[in-house]
């Protein structure tokens, strides 16, 4: 595809947190466990996991590297129970290492983004719910900034729209957010709560880009194929959402037993032609990095 300013792009695939073989898996803690463990024995199984899971975070980039995958979705639970004082003590002790990690990722051209789990639900019936979403945001935004990821959709924030018929309410949030979450924030379209055409409008007014799933919205329409001319019409229009359109970034899934199944393949079979025209899609399939090496070999134009 060819940019506003005439310069040429590559589809460029992504690789969605872990491999599905065993390079890149990160470890956690039960919230039970964790507060089953007295001060000390908690406080010394958040450093080991921390720290095992900084250097997994250094693992992937060198794997992203090594396998010529330019985006890279970073666990949202990189650090567990960081919401306790004790991880919080632990994350301020490792925290010096955070920028050193951040330039290696930038030097190599990686881009790093987010997508916050389910609970991050901005326009919730229940303010403390909205509270809480922000707070988790917080934690996500200060630990991008101490990565020195910039403050732009570069270095996304991938939210679903939550509660459904609440866009005003989500809109409202929005503009409300700090500016580290604000200007990083990028919402997706589901099957259930928000449609594209909601979530393109919710962008549009929100003045934030707009990530399209054609898997989502072929299940959210009850469409029969991905050559419905809507998945191009949406794709195009999301793109006009991103301050540059070679930051725009797409997802892509397919249903593990039939077109609209919502669960994910094993690997991508059914690739949108129109995906060749956006710079960023994140493969969502559950083998992962056998599915961006199918899909090369399928594609060689691929990035």
């Amino acid at each position: 595809m060819e940019t506003e300013a005439g310069h040429q792009f590559t589809t460029k695939l992504g690789l969605v947190c872990i491999t599905h073989g065993e390079e890149i898996r990160y470890r956690t803690i039960t919230r039970s466990r964790f507060l089953g463990l007295g001060p000390i024995q908690a406080e010394e199984a958040l450093r080991s996991i921390y720290k095992d899971n900084l250097q997994k975070f250094l693992q992937a980039i060198d794997y992203c590297r090594a396998n010529r995958i330019h985006l890279y979705r970073l666990l949202c639970g990189l650090f567990p129970m960081v919401d306790y004082p004790a991880g919080a003590k632990v994350y301020a002790e490792l925290s010096e290492h955070f920028p050193i990690i951040g330039k290696i990722a930038r030097k190599q051209g990686l881009r790093i983004i987010m997508h916050p789990d389910q609970y991050v639900v901005l326009n919730s019936e229940r303010p403390a719910v909205v509270k809480q979403s922000i707070g988790i945001m917080q934690e996500h935004a200060r630990l991008f900034d101490s990565f020195g990821l910039p403050q732009t959709p570069w270095a996304a924030f991938i939210l679903h729209g939550g509660k459904s018929g609440r866009a005003e309410q989500l809109c409202e949030t929005i503009a409300g957010l700090p500016p580290n979450i604000r200007k990083r924030l990028v919402l997706e379209n589901d099957e259930h709560a928000y449609s594209a055409a909601e979530i393109l409008e919710i962008c549009k007014q929100s003045e934030i880009p707009m990530v399209f799933d054609p898997h989502h919205h072929v299940i959210k329409e009850k469409l029969s194929s991905y050559r419905d001319a809507s998945v191009a019409y949406f794709l195009e229009a999301a793109a006009e959402t991103w301050p540059k359109r070679e930051w725009q970034i797409a997802h892509i899934s397919n249903g593990a037993t039939h077109f609209l199944d919502q669960k994910h393949s094993d690997l991508i079979t059914d690739f949108p032609e129109a995906l060749f025209s956006v710079p960023y899609v994140e493969i969502e399939a559950k083998h992962k990095e056998h599915a961006l090496s199918a899909l090369r070999l399928r594609y060689p134009q691929l990035g």
